[in-house]
C-alpha cells in the first residue's frame, strides 16, 4: 500500500511539472546539423511530446561512447544500394556474399548503412528443401562479425556464434559456410556479432526454402517475401549507436521509421480474386508488429519450422523479433488495402492506452479478374496431416514432468535517479506486450553498462552464460520460462533456441490447441511458457532473448547436445 502511495505521489509530481519538462525538452533538442561531422554526437531520440522526460534530466546523455556507421569517409563516393535480388540455387551451388558499406536515400535522406552485396534487404536465398549451399562471406564493414542462420538447423560449426562455433570473422577476412536446408519454410541470416548494430543498419536477408512434396501448401497466384523492420532517425538522420555497449537498453531500441524490405514504400499490385502467400520476418531490434492486411481474408498457414496442423482465418499476426508467419490472403474485390502494424499503444506518463496505426505497405486490386481463381482452396481450412502425424509422436512426453526452468529478469545499477523515479512509476501498470517506446529518453539513457538482462536458473541461482546445460541427441526436454512481473522494469522476451525446434505447450497452464514448430517464441510480462524442445542436433548452441539490446546485455547462455 506504501509503495503504491509514493508512485502516485511521483505520478503527481510529474504532471504538475509537467511544462518545466516540455521546455526542458525543447532545450536539449536544440543544436545544429549533424550529419557532416567526422564524429559522432549524442542527439537525443525523437520523443512524443505527450512523454516528455523527468525534470532534471535535460543535461543526460548515455555513458557510452557514440557510433554511425562511415564516419570520416565520403558519403557521396560510398555505393548506392540496391533494392534485394532472388538467388534461385540448386544443391551443391556456391554463393558469395559480401558485408559492406553503402549510401542509401531512405525517408528522404541520404545514410549510410551496411548491407549485403550491397542490397537491401541481403540477397533473397531460394533452395529447395535437402539442398546444401556453400556460402563464402566476406566482410568489408566496420567490425568484426559472423553470419547466423537463424532457424535452420545445420552443422553446428556453421552457427555463426563468436567464440563457441567460430573465431568472428575480421575486417577484410572471409570464412566459408555450408548451409543445410533441413526443413521447408522461411529462414533469414543475421549477423551475430554487435547485433543491435549490424542488423540495425541493414545486414540481414531471407532464406526460402521450397517444400518437394507435392500439395505441401495450398495453390496460390503469388508468394510475397516480405521483411518487416523499423529504423530510428530524425532531421539529421540516423541516430547514434552505443559503441560496443547499447543504448536503448531496457526496453530495445524501438524505430521511428516503418520498413517492408528495407524500404518505406512498399506496394503490391494484384488482380481481383488473386490469392497471395505472404511469407513474413520480424527483423527489428526489439519491436513486435500487430500486422493486419486490412480488408482482406487472411488465412494463418505456418511459422518458424513448420506449417500449423490445422490452417484458421484470422484478423491479425502479432510477430515479435525473429518470428516468421507464412499467411494466404485473398484479395477478391478492387480497391486499395493498406497492410498495417495497429497496435494498443501505452504512454506510461499519463498511465493510459490508446490505440496506433502505422502504414506499412499498400496493396493495389485491379478490376481485372484473376486468370485462375484458388477461392474455393482458399476457402477450405485443411488439416495438416504430415504435421500432425508428426507431432504426435512427441504427444508422450507432454505431461511430463518439467526438466528444467528459467526466470526472465533484469538487475539495473548506476542509472540516474530520474529514471529510476520513473521506473517505480512505471511499475504501476504492467503490460504483457511492449508495443511501443513508452519512456524514449530513459530507455535512450540505459546501457548495457548499467542493465543486466537475466536468464535465471531458479534451481541453482546460475545467471545466463554462467548456466551450463548438457543433453543426448534424441532428449524431448520441458523448458518452463517465467518472465517475473516484479522486476524493476518487466519486459516480453521473444525467446530464440539455437540449432532444434521446439513446440509452445503451453502459456499461463493453458494447452495450445494448434501447435507448429517454432524456433523463437514471445514470452508475455507474467506469463509462464512451456516449451518442448526435440535435441536432435549435436553440438554448441545458444539460447537468448532476440531483442538485440537484451542480448547484447547479456541475456543469453550455452548448452550442449551430445551424440
Amino acid at each position: 500500500m506504501r509503495g503504491n502511495l509514493l508512485k502516485a505521489l511521483l505520478l503527481i509530481g510529474l504532471v504538475l511539472n509537467a511544462p518545466a519538462i516540455l521546455a526542458q525538452h525543447e532545450h536539449h533538442m536544440m543544436g545544429g546539423d549533424m550529419s557532416n561531422s567526422d564524429s559522432a554526437t549524442w542527439r537525443m531520440p525523437p520523443m512524443d511530446m505527450s512523454m516528455p522526460m523527468m525534470p532534471g534530466m535535460d543535461k543526460e546523455l548515455p555513458p557510452v561512447e557514440p557510433f554511425l556507421a562511415g564516419l570520416g569517409m565520403d558519403k557521396m563516393m560510398m555505393p548506392e544500394a540496391k533494392p534485394r535480388e532472388i538467388m534461385e540455387l540448386a544443391d551443391g551451388d556456391t554463393v558469395h556474399l559480401q558485408a559492406s558499406i553503402v549510401r542509401r536515400k531512405l525517408n528522404g535522406q541520404d545514410v549510410v548503412m551496411y548491407g549485403y552485396n550491397g542490397q537491401y534487404p541481403g540477397p533473397l536465398l531460394k533452395a529447395p528443401k535437402d539442398a546444401t549451399i556453400i556460402v563464402e562471406f566476406n566482410n568489408k564493414i566496420e567490425f568484426p562479425t559472423t553470419i547466423h542462420w537463424h532457424g535452420v538447423r545445420l552443422d553446428n560449426r556453421f552457427d555463426g556464434i563468436p567464440g563457441m562455433t567460430q573465431a568472428p570473422v575480421e575486417i577484410g577476412e572471409s570464412f566459408t559456410y555450408e548451409v543445410y536446408f533441413r526443413d521447408a519454410g522461411v529462414y533469414w541470416y543475421h549477423p551475430h556479432v554487435l547485433e543491435y548494430i549490424q542488423q540495425d543498419l541493414g545486414l540481414y536477408g531471407n532464406m526460402l526454402v521450397d517444400p518437394q512434396e507435392e500439395g505441401y501448401y495450398n495453390p496460390v497466384n503469388r508468394e510475397e517475401v516480405i521483411i518487416l523492420d523499423d529504423i530510428l532517425m530524425d532531421s539529421n538522420g540516423l541516430l547514434p549507436w552505443g559503441d560496443h555497449s547499447p543504448t536503448h537498453a531496457l526496453m530495445g531500441r524501438f524505430g521511428n521509421v516503418m520498413l517492408v524490405n528495407g524500404s518505406t514504400d512498399y506496394t503490391l499490385d494484384v488482380k481481383k480474386g488473386e490469392v497471395v502467400r505472404f511469407y513474413i520476418t520480424n527483423v527489428a531490434n526489439t519491436r513486435t508488429f500487430n500486422t493486419v492486411f486490412e480488408g482482406a481474408k487472411v488465412k494463418l498457414v505456418g511459422s518458424d519450422v513448420s506449417k500449423f496442423e490445422r490452417e484458421d482465418f484470422i484478423d491479425n499476426i502479432p510477430i515479435s523479433v525473429a518470428e516468421r508467419y507464412i499467411v494466404e490472403v485473398m484479395y477478391d474485390k478492387p480497391g486499395i488495402y493498406p497492410i498495417t502494424n495497429s497496435i494498443q499503444a501505452i504512454n506510461h506518463f499519463r498511465g493510459e492506452f490508446y490505440p496506433h496505426t502505422d502504414t506499412l505497405g499498400m496493396v493495389t486490386v485491379s478490376g481485372d479478374e484473376v486468370q485462375e481463381s484458388y477461392a474455393e482452396e482458399f476457402n477450405t481450412l485443411r488439416e495438416n496431416e504430415d504435421v500432425v502425424a508428426d507431432i504426435e509422436a512427441f504427444k508422450p512426453y507432454f505431461d511430463k514432468p518439467v526438466d528444467i526452468s528459467l526466470n526472465l529478469t533484469v538487475e539495473v545499477s548506476g542509472l540516474p535517479i530520474g529514471i529510476m523515479q520513473m521506473m517505480a512509476i512505471d511499475t504501476m501498470y504492467v503490460p504483457h506486450m511492449e508495443w511501443n517506446d513508452s519512456m524514449p529518453m530513459m530507455n535512450w539513457l540505459s546501457t548495457g553498462k548499467q542493465v543486466v538482462w537475466e536468464l535465471l536458473e531458479p534451481s541453482t541461482g546460475k545467471k545466463n552464460m554462467d548456466i551450463d546445460w548438457n543433453f543426448k541427441v534424441g532428449d524431448v526436454v520441458k523448458l518452463r520460462l517465467f518472465n517475473d512481473p516484479q522486476t524493476l522494469h518487466p519486459m516480453n522476451h521473444p525467446f530464440h533456441i539455437h540449432g532444434q525446434r521446439h513446440l509452445v505447450l503451453s502459456i499461463d497452464g493453458v494447452e495450445n490447441p494448434n501447435l507448429v514448430w517454432k524456433d523463437t517464441s514471445i514470452i508475455p510480462v507474467g506469463s509462464t511458457v512451456d516449451l518442448l524442445i526435440e535435441m536432435s542436433n549435436p553440438g554448441d548452441w545458444m539460447m537468448h532473448c532476440h531483442i538485440g539490446e537484451h542480448l547484447d546485455s547479456g541475456m543469453m547462455l550455452g548448452f550442449s547436445v551430445e551424440e
